[in-house]
């Protein structure tokens, strides 16, 4: 273990859990034990049992959101099951509260089989405003969102999804106005087919983009492929001009690259390859496909990882805080993709002068909470 790692270590063990409960109310006298516990809670629980819809003015339901991981897909290190995923979603329960004041969760669970997620997740959803699910792995994680979406009438987010795919959208808008170019005629290329990169792909066709690559560790998906499952035969569509063969063959003369995939599978000579004024959004964590220096000196105009010690963070914590925020706020029931398409332009907009090192907000900037909440209606 390296020096820096131990020192991590040491701060997690420091402080324990990053997270905690609170009282809203206190209890100093018999009188308060006697309202806010037994017996006033009492007519709480009667009228709730009678009228379960105003569940949200009498409980935590109004302001609070699961966190759910089954520990398949964590961050850049796999499948490390649920003890690996619980510092994760530990985090994101922190952020929700220090961001946008919203009571989070870290619920991992024992399972990875959907029909028992589902069913656990269905089953604890009473007392949640919202269930934001995380680090589920593809292609489970589509009929999991899917089903939990149909079953329930409060907000589910796939994060990893829809969280990461509105934040990219956010990014290459302000990055085509750096380089000159014209979104919808933008020329992508996608690495990485799983939950992230089909949620990507997915949000770009539907900002206008035509001209979309999608590739998984066989290469380009096209509709001449057999024995695609459900969710790359609907990529395969969006490869409008039937582009086949490996990353070298289909990055040539593109416009932008978007890594979903791991480290070091972009080289130099990939990005010499592109068109002139490259985009490339390197995002593998915690080592990007390529290294910023590394695509700059290929001729890279404008690039992007997901990590916080290089320009342009493309990081879905610009977007999942706001998103339940709004829905939360809102009584929003179901996030649809028009909330987020237009909460990537509204994200995008914070940015008044997009520049080569500046083409998405900080993810601490102050009006990044409000303005993506004020997307979700």
């Amino acid at each position: 273990m390296d020096t820096n790692s131990k020192k991590i270590l040491a701060a997690f063990k420091k402080t324990g859990a990053r997270i905690e409960t609170k009282g809203r109310v206190k209890l100093r006298t018999k009188a308060d034990m006697a309202l806010y516990y037994t017996p006033g809670v009492g007519v709480a629980s009667m009228h709730l049992a009678g009228n379960p819809e105003d569940t949200r003015n009498l409980s935590v339901k109004k302001n609070s959101v699961a966190v759910i991981s089954d520990g398949s897909a964590v961050l850049g290190l796999g499948n490390i099951g649920p003890y690996g995923a619980l510092p994760v979603m530990e985090g994101k329960a922190l952020i929700f509260k220090e961001l946008a004041g919203i009571d989070a969760w870290p619920i991992v669970l024992s399972t990875q089989d959907p029909d028992e997620i589902v069913r656990t997740v269905i089953a604890i959803a009473p007392g949640w405003g919202g269930i934001n699910l995380e680090d589920i792995a593809a292609p489970q994680c589509f009929e999991i969102e899917r089903r939990i979406n149909e079953a329930l009438a409060i907000p589910v987010m796939h994060d990893d999804q829809h969280g990461t795919a509105i934040v990219v959208l956010a990014g290459l808008i302000n990055a085509a106005k750096v380089a000159g170019k014209q979104l919808k005629k933008l020329s992508v290329v996608i690495s990485g087919a799983g939950a992230a990169g089909h949620a990507v792909a997915m949000l770009l066709s539907a900002a206008g983009v035509v001209d979309i690559v999608v590739l998984d560790r066989a290469g380009a998906i096209h509709a001449r492929r057999g024995d695609l499952p459900a969710h790359k035969k609907e990529l395969s569509k969006l490869n409008t001009k039937n582009k086949k063969g490996e990353l070298a063959d289909v990055i040539a003369g593109s416009d932008v690259f978007i890594g979903l995939s791991g480290k070091g599978l972009l080289h130099e000579d990939h990005v010499g390859s592109m068109a002139p004024k490259s985009i490339v959004f390197a995002l593998a964590n915690p080592t990007p496909e390529i290294m910023p220096a590394e695509a700059k000196k290929a001729g890279a105009l404008v690039i992007a990882t997901g990590r916080s010690d290089f320009p342009n963070q493309i990081n879905n914590a610009l977007v999942f805080p706001g998103v339940f925020r709004g829905a939360l706020d809102r009584g929003v029931k179901t996030i649809t993709q028009p909330m987020q398409l237009k909460a990537a332009k509204a994200l995008a907009a914070l940015v008044g002068k997009p520049t080569a090192l500046k083409i998405i907000p900080d993810v601490l900037d102050k009006r990044v909470v409000g303005t993506v909440a004020n997307a979700i209606r």
